[in-house]
């Protein structure tokens, strides 16, 4: 993430005076970059877990839910661009920030892609949440809206858990693999944060009301417990 990512933008939007100045802004738009990424992101693995789809059911449903991804980039460029900000140079400081991840989390069974693309990301879009709580009113409800839903919410719950209470051997092999994809997702949270110390006073004030000795195990701790949430609907132990 970058504090500085693009030219030009202005401490207003569409007329609207943004909290706190150009800053404000400023951290709106690292906000949106990540959230941005994250999109397109999506929408390149929703594409290509849709041709690996077991089913003609699950594959239009995938495909689907890319497209849907499109829009949401799409959502976030108009916010971008109310803000004085265009979406390639807001978005070039995030580029690659799961490509670690991913390196280190490589499913084996479709079973592994679904609980990979629900809690590994699921922690990056939690992520994006916590930061967005600080910036401007109208920035924190596209993010809102935008990640609202978890777009495998419904697949991976009616598929995975389905799957694992008939199998108990597959359950426990995913419970293991969800534990395995928590700890890498908190891991390249870290090395966010590492790489972009100008982000820390934005996750200073996003974790104000939070409990823990500082900013960043208070971030965690919040972001193991939506873990803990998404594992719970699948019946699965985190």
């Amino acid at each position: 993430m970058s504090g500085t990512t693009t030219s030009g933008a202005v401490g207003s939007a569409a007329g609207e005076p943004a909290a706190g100045g150009e800053a404000s802004a400023q951290d709106a738009l690292a906000v949106l970059g990540m959230v941005a990424y994250l999109e397109l992101a999506a929408f390149s693995r929703l594409a290509a877990d849709a041709g690996l789809a077991p089913g003609l059911g699950q594959r239009l449903e995938l495909s689907g839910l890319a497209r849907q991804s499109l829009d949401h980039l799409d959502r976030v460029r108009d916010r971008i661009e109310e803000l004085g900000g265009e979406l390639e140079p807001v978005m070039a400081p995030h580029a690659g920030v799961l490509v670690e991840f991913d390196t280190r989390t490589v499913p084996s069974t479709w079973w592994e892609r679904l609980l990979k693309a629900y809690v590994g990301y699921g922690v990056a879009d939690d992520f994006c949440r916590a930061l967005a709580r600080t910036v401007d009113e109208r920035t924190r409800q596209v993010v809102e809206e935008v990640l609202e839903g978890e777009v495998h919410t419904d697949l991976v719950v009616r598929s995975l858990a389905q799957a694992a209470q008939s199998d108990p051997t597959l359950a426990s092999r995913l419970a293991l693999w969800g534990r395995r994809l928590a700890g890498e997702a908190l891991n390249a949270v870290s090395a966010v944060l590492d790489a972009h110390p100008e982000m820390r006073p934005l996750l200073e004030a996003a974790m104000a009301d939070e409990r823990g000795a500082d900013a960043q195990q208070r971030l965690f701790a919040l972001l193991t417990a939506e873990h803990s949430r998404r594992m719970g609907r699948l019946g699965l132990a985190a």
